[in-house]
């Protein structure tokens, strides 16, 4: 009932007692209804109003319901026409069709009825909506990344076939150079031929993504350096189509790096020279860096006004204090144990760090932490430059969330016309993360199932109506259609290059196929599944059965239980089952959390 009241009705009426019972009930459900006696003065309150659905009568004087209906499609292919009349004749029904009437409601009008569809209706419009401002504000997040960041992508022979503005800005290229040029085009020639191999077998042989820091060079012949994520986007089968790539201007934390390294060779003779030219250095670095250093126990030594300020902590609480003083309870403490050996043994700790500062504030960095040596070659302490990259990572969190709840509201479309809550999409995700994580999978596999599978019945959107919602068994031949979904789904999200909606897509197609072979729409059987897909079969199966359809009532819980034992290397894999059971408690906790 609640989509009603944000949503305007025209009803198009002449028999005045009818329309005077209708507009009584309506005009206190839905926001606003306009109302007209006559098929022309309802064609011209609709192009004055826009209304979101129209309700209309067929016979009625000057202009009839049917040529009205054929007016308003002229102007709006996709807005609610129903219809309500006592003809029921071949003829009307075919006319009707012809002109894209969305439902039919026969009289004498069942109140019931009519508001059963105008909250169907209502609850799409509402969606649909919600859905193209969501789509709205990721654009503007993706936006403001393109905005920040350096982006670019190349075919598979590395050629340049996407530059964003800051990516030409720092190249010093205009866009007609880059585009059609081999990446290498800003290669420093002191970066080695290994290094781009290791890259290139990373990104095309394994298919995999690789992250670093690069040395570049623009055109004008300066250098500039920057933090690299490049990733090859994969199609459904698994083949790559293209490869992106995203990265940060660290220029600044780099060159100073290398004062230091070079200051550190030089022969100064004169102290008070070399005196005056590193606290120049020192300067330059805390201007825009977070500058500490530490003694070979891992205790603060040093700390600039940077480290303080976003640290929340005063000098004398943080000096002698443990390195990991800043930690935040999600970065294992095993992490910063690692990095301080990497350094006392001589080499550079690279990474991104999560922080907390003393008032539970969270923030993020990139950090750089480097040995510093005495003339025997010996660690006498440790040199750290962070920069706050918080900004960045809260971004890409938003983009995350906002897509998150754009999959959600899809995949309850699919739900709610078939008259299913939207919790089951909710309930689906969390089991299918819980099975995720227990098979083995990665974080990010998980993290990516969890996304996509509330979309698994997206395809029910292209389902008849009384095939979807009949309350009895299906005839063979409603079956068929209704098995259609999972290539409709499938078919609705197989192009996007979004890697979400592509593994949606493969649920889409594979959750409905079964271990042994005898599932749709494929008969794939066994590891020919994609684990996607046997994943959200379980879970969907397991959610479905402890709920109420419109064909059948809940099942008690220990046939459920019995079922799943029956159908172990039949309907799913056994290591899932076995999974499922060992962890039954939790599938419980998470039920029992999203009721309906």
């Amino acid at each position: 009932m609640d989509y009603l009241k944000y949503i305007t009705v025209l009803y198009v009426e002449d028999d005045l007692e009818i329309q005077d019972e209708i507009v009584k009930l309506l005009s206190r459900l839905v926001k606003e209804i306009f109302v007209a006696n006559n098929g022309q003065d309802g064609f011209e309150l609709y192009q004055k109003h826009n209304p979101d659905i129209v309700v209309s009568d067929i016979t009625m004087p000057i202009l009839n319901g049917i040529e009205m209906s054929k007016l308003i499609r002229k102007e709006n292919q996709n807005v609610p026409i129903v219809i309500t009349s006592a003809h029921n004749s071949s003829e009307f029904f075919i006319n009707a069709i012809e002109i894209g009437i969305s439902r039919f409601i026969l009289k004498p009008l069942n109140m019931k009825d009519l508001i059963t569809v105008l909250i169907e209706f209502s609850s799409n419009l509402i969606n649909k909506k919600d859905n193209e401002k969501l789509t709205n504000v990721l654009e503007q997040y993706k936006s403001i990344v393109d905005e920040t960041s350096l982006v670019s992508k190349t075919d598979l022979r590395g050629i340049i076939t996407y530059v964003n503005k800051p990516f030409i800005e720092i190249s010093g290229y205009t866009k007609e150079e880059l585009l059609g040029a081999n990446h290498n085009i800003i290669r420093h020639p002191d970066s080695p031929n290994e290094l781009f191999k290791f890259i290139w077998n990373t990104i095309k042989i394994k298919k995999q993504a690789w992250e670093g820091i690069l040395k570049n060079r623009n055109k004008n012949g300066e250098t500039y350096y920057v933090k690299s994520f490049i990733k090859p986007i994969l199609d459904v089968d698994g083949n790559i189509i293209e490869f992106i790539a995203i990265r940060n201007d660290i220029t600044s934390v780099e060159k100073t790096r290398e004062i230091l390294q070079k200051q550190s060779s030089y022969k100064i003779s004169n102290l008070s020279e070399a005196l005056n030219n590193l606290e120049q250095y020192e300067q330059i670095m805390n201007i825009n860096n977070i500058v500490s250093k530490y003694d070979l126990d891992g205790n603060i030594t040093y700390v600039n006004d940077k480290f303080i300020e976003i640290s929340d902590y005063s000098k004398n609480e943080l000096m002698g204090s443990p390195l990991n003083i800043t930690r935040h309870e999600d970065t294992p403490s095993s992490v910063y144990d690692e990095l301080f050996e990497t350094v006392l043994n001589g080499n550079i700790w690279k990474g991104t760090l999560k922080n907390k500062s003393k008032s539970g504030k969270t923030y993020h960095v990139n950090v750089i932490f480097s040995p510093i040596f005495d003339k025997n070659n010996n660690v006498i302490e440790v040199f750290s430059i962070r920069n706050d990259i918080t900004s960045i990572v809260k971004l890409h969190e938003e983009l995350e969330s906002t897509q998150r709840e754009i999959i959600y509201r899809m995949g309850e479309i699919g739900e709610t016309r078939s008259r299913e809550t939207g919790n089951h999409v909710k309930r689906v995700a969390f089991y299918s993360k819980l099975l995720a994580k227990y098979y083995g999978l990665s974080k990010e596999d998980c993290n990516t199932l969890f996304i996509a599978s509330p979309m698994h019945d997206i395809g029910k959107v292209g389902i008849p109506d009384e095939v979807l919602n009949k309350p009895g068994k299906l005839t063979a031949n409603e079956w068929d259609i209704m098995r259609t979904h999972s290539q409709i789904g499938y078919n609705i999200l197989k192009s996007s290059k979004r890697e979400i909606l592509k593994s949606a897509a493969i649920i889409s197609l594979h959750h409905h196929e079964k271990w042994d072979g005898k599932g749709y729409p494929r008969g794939l059987s066994g590891e020919d599944i994609h684990v996607f897909g046997r994943i959200t079969a379980v879970a969907d199966v397991f959610d479905a059965l402890g709920s109420d359809r419109c064909y059948k009532k809940a099942w008690e819980f220990d046939k459920i239980i019995e079922f799943f034992h029956a159908q172990r290397g039949k309907h799913f894999e056994p290591k899932l089952v076995d999974i499922f059971f060992e962890h039954l408690d939790e599938f419980l906790k998470i039920r029992d959390k999203f009721q309906d």
